[in-house]
């Protein structure tokens, strides 16, 4: 029986590490009835974290994918009805969790772009943190409806209105309580966390089976100062709402009653409208609060269908051959197309992770469009190469689950047989193409050497780099070819150090390490114009030809190296084109300490051509010859990566840490105080903060939590400079 699009809901759980998204997945499975029992981070049991380093470490590092049915717990005289009693399953949840720590953002990064809605947790103790900002604002960038869910309700410190407030003013959200706690805390203290009030219905929801269970009462507020405390929040929550509904307004100012189903329409609109966003609350850990998320996510978030066309490019007519889908993207004039989440329209789909296995790599695509069957050849628009599906499997976690007889618009799946396409091609019907929006990544920030134990493995290690190199978007692997060294490049010492502990695990290779680099970068202090000549006798021939140019720093180009041309330069269009080109090649070759180029402009002043006819290659040396005078006339600026850091620490370790920082350069944006903490902003340079996690609990006698996030690059210092200059 083909599954409706309407009842598919393709979601991710996204936070700051250690706010509780896998310990929600885990419960999300559970209370659907998918696991008999709810696996434990800690004991390393989780269904989501299944790799030996996640269930070491107790963090996601890779993100996974479950499929499971969700009953929609209906209301009757005497409650919510016990899911197990229910005799049918409303949606079907793929689900993805998302690891939290900024050095494995792009799984998020790429999974958002390919999901239709999301869940946010928040610690209610921590509130909104440094990753919750970067998540958010990449659910910003996709366009994703989201829910709010504040866990760890039963933790010493939790305080669900102060997450509340931050939501708002620290994310720019507009968040609207459709849940208030009962109690705060853990069950020693006076007043502990016990149940939620649901301000819809405006009922008190208890969970006596607490982590053993799933089932869940539901009771009239009995209690005066409850009651009156959840009446305030409902009309807070109606308020709300009547920005976004004149039915709901009219009937408020008549004094009329609202119905349930009247707040239902009208939260899901404004919520598939990025117009609010709805706010839970619960402690996953013990079991309560998690089947009204997932109420939530059926009632609220989007299903394929709710979700605009997807947009591309048409690419059929036009740039047949190699390099087509590139050539078509830069077309302005160029055909836009819509595709419709149906399955009877042309095929689409979205490569967003490539995964190895021995017997071929497992690509998982997000179809948007038509049908996909095992057996069949679609055209990678993005490479313009045909591409085999042998087989297409469900995904559950990271392994192949069930072998699939078709896929439809709306489904995400394994696919096996792909050999070119990786993370952001697009895939296509042959006869009808199309060229979706690939997926951007963040730069690297952290590079170090890597070499083999012995040469005898040196084209082992290749290979196995390359292989990883293709599943993770963000990791670099290159040869110096001056040094012989392999460099490979992160997003931080956590993600190469998870690099590393899998050449050993998986591979079998023992490698040597050295000192992480920092990835520098260069521009230029000045202003500064130049000529460049060419004369040379080839074959017979005069190929002459002069170039003049001007090199500047330039804070605003969209890319590193901004190229263009004065009006009166007085060369040929072709000869200009040539020119161009070979400025923007020469800009992606690196600096004078040779690391890449940013922040920088060049313009093309004019040129002359030879009495004998103008000739590109001269034009190519000249203009190549122009760039590096350029280049020193302007001076060398070495730029390095400055991360953002927030820290969280206890009051008495503040002196300590503040003293620290300012011995690693780092600047103090601002202090705040978050109950029992204190949380540091400061931004510092990476190349002082290698190791500085374990300097921090030391300091703090391991109280501390520390999160950091590349912010930008800002000019080293001229020590720093001069030791480059020296190497150089």
């Amino acid at each position: 029986m083909t599954l409706p699009l309407s009842r598919i809901r393709n979601i991710g759980i996204i936070a700051h590490i250690d706010a509780g998204k896998t310990t929600v997945t885990e419960r999300m499975l559970f209370a659907s009835g998918a696991k008999h029992r709810a696996g434990e981070v800690d004991m390393g049991t989780t269904t989501t974290d299944d790799d030996p380093e996640e269930a070491e470490r107790g963090i996601t590092i890779y993100s996974a994918c479950v499929q499971f049915p969700w009953t929609v717990a209906g209301l009757s005289e005497t409650g919510y009805k016990d899911v197990s009693e229910a005799g049918y399953k409303d949606v079907v949840i793929n689900l993805i969790d998302t690891p939290g720590h900024v050095d494995f953002t792009a799984e998020v990064e790429r999974s958002l772009r390919v999901l239709d809605g999301g869940v946010v947790v928040f610690s209610a103790r921590e509130g909104v943190e440094a990753q919750s900002e970067t998540v958010w604002r990449q659910a910003n960038k996709y366009h994703v409806p989201r829910l709010a869910f504040i866990n760890k309700l039963d933790r010493e410190g939790a305080n669900f209105e102060a997450v509340y407030e931050e939501i708002e003013t620290r994310l720019g959200a507009r968040p609207v309580a459709l849940q208030i706690p009962v109690g705060q805390g853990p069950a020693h203290t006076a007043n502990p966390f016990r149940g939620v009030i649901d301000l819809v219905r405006m009922k008190l929801l208890t969970f006596p089976e607490g982590k053993e269970g799933t089932k869940i009462i539901s009771a009239d507020i009995v209690d005066e100062d409850l009651a009156h405390e959840a009446q305030l929040w409902r009309e807070r929550l109606l308020e709300s709402l009547y920005n976004y509904s004149n039915e709901l307004m009219e009937l408020a100012l008549a004094e009329e009653p609202i119905l349930e189903s009247l707040i239902h329409k009208v939260i899901r609109e404004a919520t598939l409208h990025l117009q609010i966003q709805p706010v839970l609350c619960g402690s996953a850990l013990h079991g309560m609060g998690v089947q009204p998320v997932l109420d939530a996510v059926a009632a609220y978030l989007p299903n394929p269908t709710d979700v605009p066309p997807v947009e591309g490019i048409d690419i059929s007519q036009k740039h047949k051959g190699k390099g087509k889908a590139v050539e078509a993207a830069g077309v302005d004039a160029k055909k836009k197309i819509l595709r419709r989440p149906d399955p009877a329209e042309p095929f689409c789909g979205l490569v967003f992770k490539v995964q190895p296995y021995k017997t071929g790599d497992l690509a998982w695509v997000r179809i948007y469009s038509g049908t996909l069957e095992p057996n069949s050849r679609v055209l990678n628009s993005t490479r313009d190469k045909k591409e085999n599906v042998a087989q297409l499997w469900r995904i559950h976690a990271s392994k192949k689950d069930e072998q699939l007889e078709v896929a439809r618009a709306g489904d995400i799946v394994g696919i096996i047989g792909l050999r070119d396409s990786i993370t952001g091609d697009t895939l296509c019907d042959t006869r009808e193409p199309i060229l979706l929006a690939s997926i951007e990544f963040p730069e690297t920030v952290i590079s170090m050497a890597i070499e083999p134990e012995s040469t005898d493995d040196r084209k082992k290690l290749s290979d196995t780099l390359d292989m990883l190199r293709k599943q993770d978007p963000t990791f670099r692997a290159e040869e110096n070819p001056e040094t012989g060294q392999t460099l490979i490049s992160g997003m931080g010492e956590l993600h190469l150090e998870v690099i590393q502990h899998r050449l050993l695990r998986d591979f079998r290779m023992n490698v040597k390490v050295h000192k992480p680099r920092v990835s520098y970068r260069e521009t230029v202090a000045r202003s500064a114009d130049a000529m460049g000549e060419c004369s040379r006798m080839i074959q017979g021939t005069q190929h002459a030809a002069k170039v003049r140019i001007r090199i500047e720093p330039f804070e605003k180009g969209i890319g590193p190296v901004t190229v263009t041309n004065s009006l009166d330069h007085g060369l040929p269009s072709e000869l200009l084109n040539v020119v161009l080109e070979e400025l923007e090649s020469a800009g992606q070759g690196g600096g004078l300490l040779g690391f890449p180029l940013m922040r920088l402009k060049a313009t093309v002043l004019g040129g002359q051509v030879a009495e004998t006819g103008p000739s590109e290659i001269a034009f190519r040396t000249a203009t190549n010859q122009a760039f590096d005078a350029a280049l020193r006339a302007a001076g060398p600026v070495l730029l390095e990566p400055i991360m953002k850091l927030e820290i969280s620490t206890p009051d008495d370790h503040v002196g300590d840490l503040v003293c620290d920082l300012q011995q690693r350069r780092a600047i103090i944006l601002s202090t705040e105080s978050r109950g029992t903490a204190t949380v540091l902003h400061a931004e510092a340079p990476l190349a002082n903060l290698f190791g500085y996690s374990s300097a921090m609990r030391s300091l703090s006698q391991g109280r501390a939590s520390c999160s950091m996030e590349p912010s930008t690059y800002a000019p080293a210092p001229d020590d720093v400079l001069q030791r480059f200059l020296g190497e150089a």
